[in-house]
């Protein structure tokens, strides 16, 4: 399976309506978008290009990239701790805990999907790609919560795009609502920064969410994420109402200075 990048002139939804829900959506400031993700074969590969132009859109290029992600989390001497959690690699075996709380509506209501089957949910988080970006959080030997770490490419022109591979990241996290209340979400975030600027070296990182999403976008500020985009009724919910959503991003000289 290989990692592919669409480039798209103008914008599609960042979490949910036109965009194939399993390529993550960035827009950039020349008005593109890429997609990029994880596509088996060539058959699949043109599956997405069919379902690229029944959404519209206008494709600039196509490119395989070097997969410099998966190895990523590797520089990290695993577990980290902080004063009360622990932050590990997911496994394939993880998928029960991960689900007794990502099935719950107060949580999935935040969620790209709903996992509704159990079986389903375990296929899919035990795919190679997801375990790749994912981070367990446990507390006294409970999982509690779920972090993403996805490392990616910053946008580049051609002749510096080699100096932009792997340079950032998109982070999320889910966290048990049996746990909140105790500062375990700023906790378990605060050290994936750390993590992210001191360990792994990059040099920005974003994170997206809904605006209705109070807590999570609470949590970003807290933390010192500033707000970068406000789209107005961009996301199409489950409830069938268009939602507004929210971009927050850190760099690395930000983060120093704060720290």
């Amino acid at each position: 399976m290989s990692i592919y990048e669409f480039r798209i002139d103008g914008r599609l939804n960042a979490r949910g309506g036109a965009a194939p829900s399993e390529l993550r959506v960035e827009h950039h400031g020349d008005g593109t978008t890429t997609l990029t993700g994880p596509v088996g074969d060539q058959a699949a590969l043109h599956g997405m290009l069919a379902r690229l132009r029944d959404a519209d859109a206008t494709l600039l290029s196509v490119r395989a990239l070097p997969d410099p992600v998966p190895g990523a989390l590797e520089r990290v001497d695993w577990p980290v701790r902080t004063e009360r959690l622990t932050l590990r690699p997911a496994r394939a075996d993880d998928a029960g805990a991960v689900w007794q709380y990502r099935r719950l509506e107060p949580v999935a209501r935040w969620l790209t999907e709903l996992p509704a089957d159990a079986d389903v949910f375990r296929r899919r988080f035990a795919a190679p790609e997801r375990l790749a970006t994912t981070l367990l959080v446990e507390h006294r030997g409970t999982v509690i919560g779920d972090l993403m770490l996805r490392v990616e490419d910053a946008w580049a022109q051609t002749e510096v795009a080699e100096a932009a591979r792997a340079v950032q990241a998109e982070l999320g996290w889910v966290f048990d609502p049996h746990h909140h209340g105790h500062g375990y979400a700023t906790e378990a975030v605060r050290e994936l920064l750390r993590l992210c600027f001191a360990d792994l070296g990059l040099r920005r990182v974003t994170a997206l969410c809904f605006a209705d999403n109070e807590p999570s976008w609470r949590l970003m500020e807290r933390l010192g994420m500033r707000r970068e985009s406000h789209e107005v009724r961009d996301s199409l919910h489950r409830s069938g109402q268009w939602l507004d959503g929210l971009g927050y991003a850190l760099l690395a000289e930000e983060w120093k200075s704060q720290a």
